[in-house]
């Protein structure tokens, strides 16, 4: 593999990035330039490079094709092996990983350092998988006959990742396929294209072999679409908008091909009558508001029991007023920057259209500009109450700190409006009652549920995503993510040496 370095300095302050094609770090051929940005300080360049082009896309595919048979011919726990060396890589590497992430997309270091530490969790789990990378023996109806499965790559895949988990999201997409067998072309978001290289270092590093990981970094759906449609990709895995993972699912779907899409949430968090309040309180502030709101599983709709709401509304609003806003590298702050413009600008849309509707809000709402802030992208924590499942503000993700109040009497209402939405990632119960929390386990339209602990979070050991419009196809993370990327083979394996006298085939 190509030993070229990967960053270089153009200007002070600002790295050149490139793309990563058949083991070289190349200039890309687009005509945008791609430009990483402080969102604290949008007047600090973080790094910069030539986007990629249609053609460089090709040519990554060109290089995974022509890596995939030496690539699957490795043994699983070989291709593991160098996972594992990966984990090593990124451990010494954590908190100057965290400090770019930070950099780059926004949250708050304690966050990031928790991204770092989730990520190295599933690359973990995923290069013991290269161990337990097996299909299974059953009895077959014959005598003499040995029924087994075995399990195999399914050549090249593509991945596309979102700039909110700029770090954790590769890790549970690129390490299973990788130990599965695959070879990857991968495009991360324009917006965290630092990270990405990276990322991408530590496997060069690490020593995979030329072309089993390819990285494109490019803007629009120049690059995108032919990591869709092109012929040769045998899966596409997708975490995005819901608008972008329709269209990809579509596309994908078109030519029959294996696709997963995680997208969006409307998460809601019931808190009944019975809860610990002091616990319910921690889970929903750090559910809204950490990751300033800009994760799929963040709590977007408190439902709360009529009994305990107005106490909990208060305090709630307490800590979104005590929370001090800014960069994310300094120490005490609680709330970072939203990515960008685009985003600060649909809250801010989003925050209106609430208002519109009639719902009140009780706090935030509006741009945060105070000293040291003004050149970023914030937004103070909002709360409205007097939410109604009809407003749009309850309906679509607003992917912001932007937290909605209900208020119910009856835990059937409660559930009719936890379901009452067109998403369906995760829910959150806050109650001392098991067979109330058993019942809301058993309603809760969703793919991942959480008994007194907030919506967000995920462990390796265990499958991620959605029903309804949060996700289609196979879930990420835990056994899920390499099932994904690989393919069952039957085999039976006769051995008595001669024809049989009967075959009841």
């Amino acid at each position: 593999m190509a030993t070229a370095t990967a960053t270089q300095t153009k200007t002070a302050g600002t790295v050149g990035l490139k793309q990563f094609i058949d083991g070289r770090w190349t200039q890309g051929t687009g005509k945008n330039e791609i430009r990483s940005v402080n969102p604290a300080d949008t007047r600090q360049v973080l790094a910069q490079c030539r986007g990629a082009s249609r053609q460089d896309a090709l040519r990554a595919l060109e290089a995974a094709q022509k890596a995939f048979p030496r690539w699957r011919a490795v043994p699983a726990p070989s291709r593991a092996r160098i996972i594992e060396k990966v984990v090593h890589l990124a451990r010494e590497r954590k908190e100057e990983l965290a400090r770019i992430l930070t950099l780059e997309e926004g949250k708050i270091f304690p966050e990031a350092l928790g991204e770092l530490e989730k990520g190295i969790n599933l690359l973990e789990w995923y290069a013991g998988e290269g161990l337990r990378f097996m299909g299974h023996t059953a009895p077959s109806e014959l005598p003499k006959n040995l029924l087994f499965t075995v399990r195999e790559p399914l050549g090249i895949v593509s991945a596309i990742t979102p700039w909110n988990f700029p770090w954790a999201i590769l890790c549970w997409k690129i390490a299973p396929a990788l130990v599965a067998g695959n070879t990857v072309v991968l495009k991360p978001s324009s917006l965290t294209p630092w990270l990405a290289v990276e990322f991408v270092k530590l496997f060069e590093s690490a020593g995979l072999p030329q072309g089993a990981l390819n990285l494109v970094i490019g803007a629009g759906s120049e690059v995108g679409d032919v990591l869709v449609e092109d012929e040769r990709i045998e899966a596409v895995s997708f975490t995005g908008s819901n608008e972008v993972g329709v269209r990809v699912h579509a596309l994908a779907g078109k030519r029959g091909v294996r696709v997963t899409c995680e997208m969006g949430g409307k998460n809601p968090c019931l808190v009944w009558k019975d809860a610990d309040l002091e616990l319910a309180l921690a889970g929903i502030v750090k559910g809204a508001f950490g990751s300033t709101g800009q994760r799929c599983t963040a709590t977007s709709r408190l439902i709360l029991h009529e009994e305990v709401a107005d106490s909990l509304v208060w305090q709630i609003v307490e800590f979104a007023g005590s929370l001090k806003i800014g960069d994310g590298l300094k120490p005490g702050i609680g709330l970072g920057p939203l990515i960008d413009a685009n985003q600060l600008h649909a809250v801010l849309k989003w925050i209106e259209i609430g208002k519109k509707e009639g719902a009140k809000i009780l706090c935030g709402g509006k741009r945060f500009t105070a000293e040291g802030c003004r050149n970023g992208w914030f937004v103070e924590p909002t709360v409205f109450d007097q939410v109604t499942p009809s407003m749009k503000i309850a309906q679509e993700e607003i992917f912001g700190p932007v937290l909605s109040v209900f208020r119910v009497r009856d835990f059937e209402e409660a559930v009719r409006i936890s379901n009452h939405t067109r998403f369906g990632l995760t829910s959150a119960i806050y109650t001392q009652n098991l067979s109330l929390a058993l019942r809301f386990i058993e309603e809760s339209q969703v793919g991942m549920v959480h008994v007194n602990s907030p919506t967000i979070g995920g462990e390796a050991q265990v499958p991620f995503g959605g029903v309804k419009a949060s996700g289609v196809g196979e879930r990420e993370m835990a056994k899920e993510g390499i099932l994904f990327f690989s393919k069952p083979k039957t085999v039976f394996l006769d051995y008595t040496g001669k024809k049989r006298e009967s075959n009841i085939y």
